[in-house]
């Protein structure tokens, strides 16, 4: 689809912070940023852990280790962003969906995770009745697990969370999109009251804000995000990427692109 770029960088934060303002409600879409990934990137332990972790078939705990690496690199900005961001949904009718699977993510409000988290536990077979919380022990577990593997070292027992499935006694995995079977029931009943919540926005000044979305799963919020600003005439979108920031040609006129990091230009506002 034809893009437009003649709006982007016209828009200065005061101008959209009134426009946020003046808006009835709030849809939030959160992306990739949100993980910390960016940074991490740049860090070579970071690199081999998740390298070894791929290797050795445990991608089910990539979110835990983006995590750990984020708090063992001690780099406050993703935590300040997500302060930030609940700070300024206080007081809106709002609903976040987030790609992210930050713990954090969880935490900023009326929220859905489709992609998941590592706060709960599945069966590694996929049976839909067992969805467990991560325990404390667990999270001692991953815990003294990824200080091995930021020390260079994958251990030769590999890893594994307490506890077995109830149902058939299989091993458990947390529950993300990175686990083979992964149980969706996690999150549909969020994803329930998300979609009551869209159906509630039209005719309403909607807001429609995305921080660091980018292509990884663009089927959850980019285009579902365009259809809704599109067809409801009072929606305004406001697109923060450092790269994918641009609106469709049909979205020119009804929002903004920032070409910025989400959490660099959540720290401007």
């Amino acid at each position: 689809m034809e893009e437009e770029h003649s709006r982007v960088g016209k828009m200065k934060n005061d101008e959209i912070l009134e426009t946020f303002a003046q808006s009835d409600m709030v849809l939030v879409g959160l992306g990739e940023d949100f993980d910390g990934t960016g940074f991490l990137r740049r860090e070579e332990m970071y690199r081999f852990g998740g390298e070894k972790l791929k290797e050795n078939g445990f991608h089910w705990l990539i979110p835990a280790w983006n995590e750990f690496c984020v708090k063992k690199t001690g780099n406050a900005a993703l935590d300040a962003g997500f302060e930030k961001l609940a700070g300024i949904l206080g007081g809106k009718n709002h609903f976040v969906v987030s790609v992210s699977m930050h713990s954090r993510a969880g935490t900023v409000g009326r929220v859905v995770m489709p992609c998941g988290s590592s706060q709960m536990k599945q069966c590694v077979e996929g049976c839909e009745g067992t969805l467990l919380a991560v325990t404390e022990q667990d999270k001692d577990r991953m815990n003294r697990f990824f200080e091995e593997l930021y020390a260079g070292r994958f251990p030769e027992e590999g890893f594994s969370l307490s506890e077995t499935c109830p149902e058939c006694g299989a091993g458990l995995v947390l529950n993300n999109v990175y686990a083979e079977n992964y149980n969706e029931a996690g999150y549909l009943e969020q994803w329930r009251l998300y979609t009551k919540w869209l159906q509630g926005t039209l005719n309403h000044k909607l807001f429609v804000l995305e921080l660091g979305v980018g292509m990884r799963f663009p089927s959850v919020i980019r285009w579902p995000f365009e259809k809704v600003a599109f067809f409801n005439q009072k929606a305004y979108l406001c697109r923060v990427h450092e790269k994918l920031y641009q609106l469709t040609k049909e979205l020119a006129e009804k929002g903004c692109g920032i070409s910025k990091n989400a959490i660099d230009w959540l720290g401007e506002l």
